[in-house]
């Protein structure tokens, strides 16, 4: 098989411009006072999951080579409100960055590292020549290797300069809740809320300000116990489990603990906190090891837990249920669906919805190809892009808030009763019946690149990656629309409405926080009308929003938008697609289970591409673009595994390397015949 060996040409770093620093108390960083370090230039979004998976893989690397190591946040965002200061200080905080941050509102830094993907990694020697690009995530064995390799050379060169770098904390804050994400009423009617900020839970009595417990110690860990022992690590979802289903899980409330990459259960009577799904490990999109055997879950199980990891399930070695044995990707929110008896869970990490079934300890991926972006259709073959929020309607609808193509959509079960019927991405679907499969709708939302704040007719009607959804007693939703600090309200059009008609769009509040989650509550001191308890992720706080009897919202319209990057000027005809990727030192491809490395690629609009489209094994590709197409975005995925060389190792350490590209592209006369994309180069 041939696979590809371009490298990229050594450089000078360019100097790192933006609009300002984090992190830094206050001062401006250059790449001349950084000289003597190995500087790691992080390109980020805080939108974005694949970023957020790259600072948890950083965290471990950064505190063990702090001494010569420099990591910079390159934070250049997609959506507006991410080029807000005050927002991308919230993240930065929110999310426990420990290096500076560079703002670069405008992609300055962005354009001259010629990044075209979020995250992108670029390595700087201490002598101030780029060594390294990589885009995506799984690097992290890379990174530390290439690391080690070049503490090691400039060491004995002279050129290493051991000591602190210009990274200053930020001062501490404090507060009963932070970085709230999502809330549910308890049965006694208290709230539980998940405390993301704190890696925990918040009990709250009903005024939703006094603090009744927390469950967690605080430490962000996986670690199952008592309340006091527990830990999480940023959870999001909170799902009651149904009354009839609790005594036989031996829990009360499912929690989707994100940065772990695992569903715990709560057991309110003690604050007992379970590892109910998950490994602990993050779900790699075609890796060979998303599901443990049984004998390495065995060993797991019986061997000794590392400080802050110990989720071990009780009952003896090898007794893992199978949930337990399934890597999971960040999940987001989880829902109770009753026709089927399972959780659905929004698994933002690789853009999928799966489902849980608590009593058998089993999940079972079931819609969406693990592609980013907005498709509709049959549950197999959609595109979802991190599905953040989960609500069930009473007509058996799911509906879901997909956050990064800012879209609002819904599930449609497939018709009949739903007894006898199979898994929820089968031919039966979700409470149907063979030859009635579900299928995904949008009710508003264009894609990964348009968002803005519109009302009026759903088909027009623009969301700014929302991640809260909650269904009203009239059957409209009601959408946390995060980033326009606003709670939207949809109306689907009647049932007997004509067909092609389209729901309307209204908002129903302003000027909240980056509110992230909804729940429902009844009239306020026995008024008429409902109220909604929103949380404020970004102001640490549960508000109550009282609505009008008549659920009318405001009409209103800030505009739309479209995300801005440089886009790649491409001859028409003919073009070279080459994907970088060197293993790391020490390492080899990995083909034991197959072929080794995977390249698929698509266009937007379709008739971009004439020839090139499709999954193939090799990362390299011609490409026949269509003269009559002016731009598009070409969508390119790749992955590519490798794994130790030394014949020697017994059982050689693997890691599998995975992005996933929109490349803006403009077709012009005489512009480049050749796309190269840095995996790892």
């Amino acid at each position: 098989m041939t696979q590809s060996t371009t490298r990229l040409p050594r450089v000078r770093a360019s100097e790192l411009t933006g609009r300002g620093w984090l992190n830094t108390g206050g001062r401006d960083v250059t790449l001349a006072e950084l000289r003597g370090k190995i500087v790691i230039l992080d390109f980020w979004t805080f939108c974005c999951i694949n970023c957020l998976h790259v600072l948890d893989e950083l965290r471990a690397l950064e505190e063990q080579h702090r001494d010569v190591l420099v990591i910079v946040g390159v934070h250049s965002p997609k959506f507006v409100h991410e080029a807000d200061p005050v927002a991308l200080a919230a993240a930065v905080e929110r999310y426990e960055v420990h290096h500076p941050v560079l703002d670069d509102p405008d992609l300055t830094t962005w354009s001259a590292y010629t990044a075209r993907a979020w995250p992108t990694l670029v390595v700087i020697d201490p002598e101030g020549y780029i060594v390294a690009q990589m885009a995506g995530e799984g690097h992290q064995h890379n990174v530390e290797v290439l690391v080690r390799d070049l503490v090691t050379e400039h060491e004995a060169k002279g050129t290493l300069h051991r000591g602190s770098g210009p990274y200053v904390p930020p001062e501490p804050t404090s507060g009963t809740l932070r970085f709230p994400a999502k809330a549910l009423t308890l049965p006694g009617g208290n709230l539980l809320v998940a405390d993301a900020g704190h890696h925990g839970l918040a009990e709250l009595a009903p005024d939703g300000e006094t603090l009744v417990r927390r469950i967690g110690s605080g430490e962000r860990g996986l670690v199952d116990g008592g309340p006091d022992e527990a830990r999480f690590s940023e959870p999001n979802g909170l799902c009651l489990v149904p009354d009839e289903l609790r005594d036989r899980v031996g829990y009360d409330v499912l929690v989707a603990d994100t940065v772990n990459h695992a569903l715990r259960g709560v057991r309110l009577a003690d604050g007992h906190v379970t590892t109910v799904a998950g490994t602990g490990e993050q779900y790699m999109v075609g890796a060979v090891d998303n599901v443990l055997a049984a004998a390495a879950a065995a060993a797991a199980d019986a061997a000794p837990a590392a400080e802050g990891s110990d989720a071990r399930a009780d009952g003896a070695a090898g007794a893992l249920p199978d949930a337990r044995r399934h890597k999971l990707s960040s999940p987001w929110d989880v829902a109770w669906y009753a026709p089927l008896g399972v959780f659905v869970v929004a698994m933002a990490g690789n853009h999928t919805l799966w489902t849980f079934d608590a009593e058998r300890g089993s999940v079972e991926h079931v819609a969406g190809t693990m592609n980013e972006g907005l498709l509709d259709g049959p549950l197999p073959d959609a595109w979802f892009a991190q599905p953040s929020g989960l609500a069930v309607g009473p007509d058996g609808r799911l509906w879901l808030a997909d956050a990064e193509t800012s879209a609002l959509r819904w599930v449609e079960p497939g018709a009949g009763d739903a007894e006898g019927a199979g898994g929820m991405g089968g031919a039966d679907g979700i409470g149907g019946v063979p030859g009635a499969a579900p299928t995904v709708h949008s009710a508003i939302g264009a894609g990964l690149f348009d968002f803005g704040h519109r009302d009026g007719a759903a088909d027009q009607a623009l969301l700014q990656h929302p991640l809260g959804v909650a269904v009203l007693p009239d059957g409209s939703v009601a959408v946390a629309d995060t980033y326009n600090g606003a709670v939207r309200r949809y109306v689907p059009p009647a049932p007997d409405a004509a067909e092609g008609t389209v729901g309307e769009v209204t908002t129903l509040a302003t000027g909240l926080a980056e509110p992230s989650g909804i729940v429902v509550l009844g009239p306020e001191d026995g008024g008429a009308g409902l109220s909604l308890l929103v949380v404020e992720s970004a102001a640490h706080r549960l508000t109550r929003v009282a609505l009008p009897a008549a659920l009318a919202g405001e009409i209103l319209d800030s505009g739309a938008h479209r995300t801005q990057r440089p886009v790649t000027e491409l001859a028409a005809g003919e073009v070279r697609l080459d994907v970088v990727f060197t293993p790391a030192a020490g390492q080899k491809y990995d083909d034991r289970y197959g072929p080794s490395t995977r390249l698929k690629v698509a266009s937007t609009p379709p008739d971009l591409l004439l020839d090139g489209a499709g999954d193939d094994v090799p990362l390299e590709r011609v490409l026949r673009l269509n003269p009559d197409v002016a731009e598009g975005v070409l969508h390119v995925t790749a992955h590519a595994a490798s794994c130790d060389a030394d014949p020697a190792i017994e059982y050689p350490a693997c890691h599998l390397n995975a992005q996933d590209w929109g490349v803006p592209v403009r077709l012009v006369d005489g512009g480049p015949a050749t796309l190269t994309l840095p995996l790892h180069g």
